[in-house]
């Protein structure tokens, strides 16, 4: 964990709440010495943790919380956790973006990362149901109009009608019916939970639905995922990973689901690493 004790709170807490679902639980003695922060401001950090249903507090420190398959954070819960692997994801990812090409990008705080990598990506045409990530290219827009900004790649965006969830995608019967009419160049799906067994899952039955169109109507699909998302099994399952062409994840990924990929279809790319060399 970071030492440096300026951080700010939404920073330090996701750091709090990484070092409490690797380890299992924390101590607040722990976290004073490593964060370099007071008694009071790690107490602070883990109240607003638990209020968030994040963690739960225990005598002297926390403990994870173990979520319902059918619980779903809304998209300010979730946009303050893992800051910079969101960053370092969306980097990656844009890479994998061509120019001219038609791509759709779900829902959910590491595509809304992806969106602002995106508007340097010149003549996309976007499709997309999240409501935040169309804010993005659309605010994008108008300070570039209003001389108040760089050109903002001059993407074409398309936003699905649908009805809104709490992480603000937009799906049901509306949705569905767009996308369905649609082929995507490359598809760019961040979710809940991702696992071999379960493959791609969301708490949420019709936003699984919308997500299963879209992956239909992709020629390539690529996943964007921190390593939390590693292990975790959602209520509803929509894609196997043998649907999946890519997943582009960060540094934290433990080794065990390293080799666990080794074995699987998609290729992994681990933002922020060199991709190993190859075998001669």
């Amino acid at each position: 964990m970071s030492d440096n004790q300026n951080l700010l709170a939404e920073q330090r807490r996701a750091l709090i709440l990484d070092e409490v679902r690797r380890r299992g639980g924390v101590r607040v003695n722990e976290l004073t010495r490593r964060l370099k922060v007071s008694d009071m401001t790690v107490r602070r950090d883990l109240d607003a943790l638990a209020r968030q249903g994040m963690v739960e507090k225990v005598h002297g420190g926390a403990v994870p919380v173990s979520e319902p398959s059918a619980h779903e954070p809304g998209f300010e819960a979730k946009s303050a956790l893992e800051l910079s692997a969101k960053e370092d994801i969306a980097r990656a990812a844009a890479e994998m973006a061509a120019p001219g090409s038609a791509i759709a990008l779900a829902g959910g705080t590491t595509a809304f990362a992806l969106a602002h990598q995106l508007l340097e990506v010149p003549d996309l045409t976007v499709v997309t149901n999240s409501v935040r990530v169309a804010d993005v290219f659309y605010t994008a827009q108008r300070a570039a109009a209003s001389g108040g900004g760089p050109r903002a790649g001059a993407a074409t965006v398309v936003l699905t009608g649908g009805v809104r969830t709490p992480s603000d995608t937009l799906v049901g019967p509306v949705a569905d019916a767009a996308i369905r009419s649609l082929h995507f160049d490359v598809l760019f799906l961040g979710v809940h939970g991702i696992s071999v067994e379960a493959g791609l899952s969301t708490p949420n039955l019709a936003e699984a639905e919308t997500n299963r169109h879209f992956v239909r109507s992709a020629r390539r699909v690529v996943v964007v995922a921190d390593h939390t998302k590693w292990g975790t099994v959602g209520l509803s399952s929509f894609a196997t990973l043998d649907q999946v062409a890519v997943l582009v994840t960060d540094s934290g990924l433990p080794a065990e689901a390293r080799a666990e990929f080794a074995e699987l279809p998609p290729e992994l790319v681990v933002a922020g690493e060199e991709p190993a060399a190859a075998d001669i």
